[in-house]
């Protein structure tokens, strides 16, 4: 946490403390939601309380730390330290991991009901896959460790009016804060026959002789779906993160599912026995508005005790006008299955992608088009920069491979404000 630059009734105090103490610190109060400097107030005061000295810790190498503590404090800690014949930096490292002992890691927060997120646009083109897996990835960073994230605005604050008929993107900096990772288990479901997520992922398509998610939702089953889902990038995600593969089967998909009976459910069906192993599972739609389109929006459906904008739809556009008529249909489509079979599909909201402001009067006035579209409203807005290029060409999930670029930061930005 952030420690003010002078304070009225604190006196700065700088001592020393071992680096792995001083991370362990900064991670327990972003989880804990306090200021570091009301921590090591705390532990030194519950460290002056005690009969005796705590155990000792190594500090060997530790380096300056500087914190604000009420007047008078560090004076009293000062005597303590003397009765108890222990250095200042010994007795700081007892008080802070007493501290940290004494106020244990919150538990990840796990949904009650899984949660599903359709990420769709039947415009190729505009990201879903990079959405898809930049969200998956945000959502299983690691809740013991900190990754930068861009401190969320009011988006349309963003803007300004230079002139009547254009608006402008500010080029000042959102604020970046490091916060632990949400740590939840997430699945990633390859629906595209073109197989980009599997692909950009670095796994390989499922065999077109095998089983597949379409013999699955098809009724025509080879084995358990669950035996088909592979593990991304255990180091960085802890084994959190998975993929179910597409396989190009799936081009066949909509055939296949009219003679299906209650076909617009097929997706959960296949999906459902999988739900019990995760907190939230992610589908990459294909550009379509066929059948498989009708089925993924149903699975987002909002189901019985489940509360609104949970589940639902996350549309990705780019600030470019054939994305605008894509919405349209995609929308018109979301609303007649809402309205045929009584359902609440949510939308989550609108993904704006690949931005880049100096394309000009097109890029800066079809953002500020979304931006006035108000519900579902704009929660994201990712620039187009290299990394996620490179991430794809190197087969590697972008927030591992550059887990401090703008995008990585704006991708937790994003899961974060879908949560």
């Amino acid at each position: 946490m952030s420690m003010p630059a002078t304070s009225s009734d604190r006196a700065k105090v700088v001592s020393k403390l071992p680096g792995w103490l001083r991370q362990n610190l900064k991670i327990r109060t972003a989880q804990l939601g306090i200021e570091i400097q009301t921590a090591v107030e705390q532990g030194i005061t519950a460290w002056c309380e005690l009969a005796s000295a705590s155990t000792t810790i190594d500090t060997a190498g530790a380096e300056s730390f500087s914190t604000f503590l009420p007047p008078g404090q560090w004076e009293a800690f000062r005597k303590v330290a003397e009765d108890r014949r222990v250095s200042l930096i010994q007795g700081l490292a007892q008080s802070v991991q007493l501290w940290l002992d004494t106020h244990p890691a919150p538990d990840v927060q796990r949904p009650a009901i899984t949660r599903r997120i359709v990420v769709c646009n039947q415009k190729g083109g505009v990201g879903k896959t990079a959405i898809t897996a930049g969200v998956g990835e945000a959502l299983s960073e690691d809740s013991n460790r900190l990754f930068p994230v861009r401190v969320a605005k009011a988006l349309a604050s963003a803007l300004r009016a230079d002139e009547p008929d254009e608006a402008v993107v500010e080029t000042d900096p959102l604020d970046v804060e490091k916060l632990p990772g949400p740590g939840l288990r997430v699945l990633l479901v390859d629906f595209d026959p073109q197989c980009h997520l599997t692909n950009q992922l670095g796994a390989a398509p499922l065999a077109m002789n095998g089983d597949s998610l379409t013999n699955h939702m098809a009724g025509d089953p080879k084995g358990e779906l669950k035996d088909l889902i592979v593990s991304i990038d255990d180091d960085h995600f802890g084994g959190r993160l998975h993929l179910l593969p597409a396989c190009h089967d799936a081009f066949l998909l909509d055939v296949r599912l009219s003679a299906v009976r209650a076909r617009e459910a097929a997706l959960e069906r296949a999906l459902l026995p999988l739900e019990a192993d995760y907190d939230v599972v992610i589908v990459d739609c294909p550009p379509s508005l066929g059948l498989s389109m009708d089925a993924a929006a149903y699975y987002g459906r909002r189901r019985d005790s489940e509360g609104p904008g949970q589940s639902g739809a996350l549309i990705v556009v780019q600030a470019e006008d054939s994305s605008a008529d894509a919405y349209d249909l995609l929308t018109n489509q979301i609303e007649d299955l809402r309205n045929d079979l009584a359902l609440d599909i949510d939308y989550l909201g609108i993904v704006v992608n690949l931005y880049d402001g100096r394309r000009g009067y097109i890029a800066t006035s079809s953002l500020q088009g979304w931006i006035d579209i108000k519900d579902p409203r704009v929660v994201g807005l990712i620039n187009d920069l290299k990394e996620q290029k490179e991430a794809v060409r190197m087969k590697q999930p972008l927030l591992s491979y550059a887990p401090a670029s703008q995008q990585a930061i704006a991708m937790r930005a994003l899961a974060r404000e879908i949560s």
